[in-house]
């Protein structure tokens, strides 16, 4: 059986890293939500400018 506490650095070391990731995907989902960051490629027209273009043409 394994001595507590290289147990307990072990999972402290565990609960570190994950803590790590966790605060990381936050901070990008964050940047995402807020446009911080724009995936290659997409364009994001909003519905209303479809409705003026539409309307302009008539």
């Amino acid at each position: 059986m394994a001595d507590r506490s290289g147990l307990k650095l072990v999972g402290f070391m565990f609960a570190t890293v994950t803590l790590a990731v966790m605060l990381t995907a936050g901070m990008v989902v964050k940047g995402y939500a807020d446009g911080a960051y724009a995936l290659e490629g997409s364009v994001i027209v909003s519905q209303d400018l479809l409705t003026m273009d539409a309307a302009s043409r008539h």
